[in-house]
């Protein structure tokens, strides 16, 4: 094929090109923690319903669409977030009357999977991990460590909770409780949203709401997937005369060329930047690790 062939054959229908009728499944990438940080210590690839909004809407007015799916890896995150990203798909679904397949990777665990059931169909590779249907907070009590650099905390408010769970603060009981109905009133909604999705395909008699994980072999048993297999496998089966599309964000020119945008903070700045910040952006960084570590990854 001659170079300008190669090219015309790439141009959209109306510039040219004999694959302007063909049919096309757009795939959109979720990868990353599920948070509403973009940046600080929190690493680039993370998902939430701003760096969604733009990709997800690129793939469902993607021309000659006969489908869209889902490559999930992610251990989860923030609830709202997950959620906020599910129901923007089953409505970008609706409005364009487009059937959506997820896909689980390594990971779609907790908000992962609450991803996942914003599709249609779910499927796994064998040894994905998926489920972890529940709740769970983390943070650490950094009290002991400003004290030993002789930092003193001062906290002023009005309202006698609002400053619960100050992770520079002692640790009390009626905190932990508050918490604790909090994270039950989520792991409600967390459930109907999996039954509502998935209804009779759900494994009958099994708990599946405890938060453990199971590999994809065993939640295709469960009912939490409907199948086994790789994307390419499972789309060139399902649609096969479609091209399968990757669809990217766009980044920023900079980011493109491989530059860094140029430094937020001025040295005096800096100056102003205490131990204690630098041990609660140490501690968010460890935090999103450990999400991660939490299923071998």
């Amino acid at each position: 094929m001659r170079i300008p062939d190669r090219l015309s054959s790439r141009l959209p229908g109306r510039l040219g090109g004999d694959k302007a009728e063909e049919p096309v499944v757009p795939m959109v990438r979720l990868h990353g923690v599920i948070t509403p940080q973009t940046g600080g210590p929190v690493p680039r690839s993370v998902i939430n319903s701003v760096s969604t909004e733009k990709v997800l809407e690129r793939a469902f007015t993607t021309e000659h669409a006969v489908a869209v799916a889902l490559l999930i890896n992610s251990p989860g995150g923030s609830p709202t977030q997950s959620a906020l990203v599910g129901e923007r798909i089953r409505g970008l679904a609706e409005e364009h009357d487009l059937p959506v397949l997820a896909f689980c990777e390594d990971v779609a665990a907790s908000g992962g999977y609450w991803l996942a059931c914003a599709a249609d169909e779910i499927y796994a590779h064998p040894t994905s991990v998926v489920g972890s249907i529940g709740v769970v907070s983390s943070g650490f009590g950094l009290e002991g460590f400003i004290e030993r650099f002789g930092i003193e905390r001062r906290l002023h408010t009005a309202g006698t909770s609002k400053a619960r769970l100050d992770p520079f603060l002692p640790e009390k009981e009626e905190d932990v409780a508050w918490l604790t109905g909090i994270q039950g009133e989520l792991h409600d909604m967390f459930k109907e949203w999996v039954t509502g999705r998935r209804g009779e395909r759900l494994a009958q008699g099994a708990d599946l709401f405890t938060g453990e994980v199971w590999t994809g072999a065993r939640a295709a048993e469960l009912g939490l997937v409907d199948g086994l297999g790789t994307p390419r496998g499972i789309l060139t089966e399902r649609f096969p005369q479609a091209r399968l599309t990757p669809v990217e964000g766009r980044r920023p020119l900079l980011a493109r060329l491989g530059l860094g945008a140029p430094a937020a903070a001025s040295t005096a700045g800096w100056a102003q930047v205490t131990a204690a910040d630098v041990a609660l952006g140490l501690a968010q960084a460890a935090d999103i690790r450990a999400s991660w570590a939490r299923y071998g990854l």
